[in-house]
């Protein structure tokens, strides 16, 4: 699927949109930018506070772990959030639908956030809605950029709410 959709479009990997701005920007009338909106405009009006994620992962001598791809922990005493055993993804079996001898687990641990982590969660308190808000105001005066995603828009989407506002945001690049 994911071929078919980028069949004749160029895809560049390892490529920081940020660093290669100028270049990037040149090649198309819209962009889409899924990044920190603080860090598409240089942090000017300060940083906004994010959580960040870190994965323990462990390779089990055992089929299966936990039964599917992912079990969330919301308990206090139980230290990580979340428990993702990959092979309920896609590959959980081999060619003849038996289950693989081996699985891999990550374990994800909620962490505290600094310049230079990768931000995963954006922190929804008073002080970081009056900062997104103005980043918002800049964004807004962008006509040639769709701010789009978690991280853009500065807000926690559930899947089925990213599919939503992709196909909102979708009729703005036609």
């Amino acid at each position: 699927m994911v071929e078919n959709l980028l069949e004749d479009i160029e895809v560049r990997l390892n490529t920081d949109y940020l660093e290669n701005k100028t270049e990037l920007d040149k090649l198309a009338e819209k962009v889409v930018y899924t990044g920190p909106i603080d860090a598409y405009f240089g942090y000017k009006l300060g940083y906004l506070e994010y959580r960040s994620v870190r994965f323990d992962t462990e390779i089990l001598d055992k089929p299966n772990f936990q039964g599917n791809a992912a079990v969330n922990y919301t308990d206090r005493e139980t230290p990580w959030t979340r428990i993702i055993e990959h092979k309920w993804f896609e590959f959980g079996k081999d060619e003849n639908g038996n289950d693989l001898p081996k699985t891999v687990i990550s374990r994800e641990y909620s962490s505290e956030w600094k310049p230079g982590d990768e931000p995963y969660y954006p922190v929804n308190d008073e002080k970081n809605s009056v900062l997104y808000a103005e980043y918002k105001k800049l964004a807004d005066a962008e006509r040639n950029v769709i701010f789009g995603g978690r991280l853009a828009e500065y807000k926690y989407y559930d899947m089925d709410q990213v599919v939503a506002e992709a196909l909102k945001k979708s009729v703005q690049v036609i």
